[in-house]
């Protein structure tokens, strides 16, 4: 079985000290963990990581104690208007609490700049010792896998420059689990999972952060998508079911979530 992170949207109202205890309880080793709350997961608590010195540290050492890893920083989106010094404070919390990467969405409509921000990004980003991972995404400009390919491809950092595969948006961009594996591995840095119906929804976007499937509930190959991926690949459950918030607890969702992706492919 690959290494196993749990994702925040998973467990969307949890804090980030909260998310590491969660997947400690639930056998994983790693999280997938936003770094301040977003404005669009109205469910998510108030917290500023970047700009909290404080809660920063005792979220590290909470980390440690667990022995739980940071695998994925969030958030990260370029646009037209990005200026990409704004991300020094955001990239310095991310050291501080050992990221293994940084995950980026894009979304310059304008494809010339789009490659150059993102070079200057990936430049930065390997200044604080990161490494980055593009989230293709079918809303965003960088929509496929294919898309993404191209993108890493041209910073020329295989290993450190890559792509972060979500289940969900390969399905949902058109693509195949046979593409995934015609990828060269040194590409592929991360692996995201969840189930989903085959014929999309009326809000694709709205599946995307609140409403996925547990593994073996829809249509997807989860099994051959783990295949798929890298040897040496982690995996995050990124299974958000916000229609069950309030009737189960954070605990009960994380470990549903755990035990669909284990039984599907144990």
């Amino acid at each position: 079985m690959k290494r196993l992170a749990l994702d925040h949207i998973t467990v969307v109202e949890a804090d980030p000290a909260a998310l590491a205890r969660i997947a400690r309880a639930t056998g994983c080793d790693g999280i997938c963990l936003f770094l301040h709350a977003m404005e669009v997961l109205p469910q998510m608590p108030a917290f500023d990581l970047r700009s909290d010195p404080a809660a920063r540290r005792d979220v590290a050492r909470v980390m440690e104690d667990l022995g739980v890893g940071l695998d994925v920083a969030y958030p990260f989106t370029l646009s037209g208007r990005t200026d990409i010094a704004d991300f020094a404070g955001a990239m310095d919390c991310a050291a501080e609490l050992g990221a293994g990467m940084l995950n980026v969405l894009l979304y310059d409509r304008d494809p010339a700049r789009r490659a150059d921000v993102f070079g200057q990004f990936c430049e930065m980003a390997r200044a604080f010792g990161h490494k980055v991972a593009v989230e293709f995404y079918p809303p965003s400009r960088v929509s496929s896998l294919a898309a993404a390919l191209e993108l890493v491809r041209a910073v020329g950092r295989p290993g450190d420059v890559g792509i972060n595969v979500d289940l969900l948006h390969l399905m949902r961009s058109g693509g195949t689990i046979r593409e995934l594996a015609a990828v060269p591995a040194d590409f592929v840095l991360y692996g995201q999972v969840a189930d989903g119906p085959a014929q999309a929804p009326a809000d694709p976007e709205r599946e995307a952060s609140s409403a996925r499937l547990l593994c073996g509930e829809g249509d997807f190959d989860v099994i051959a998508f783990v295949k798929a991926l890298p040897v040496d690949c982690s995996v995050s459950i990124e299974i958000p079911r916000d229609a069950a918030i309030g009737t189960e607890t954070p605990m009960v969702r994380a470990s549903r979530a755990v035990e669909s992706l284990r039984t599907a492919v144990c």
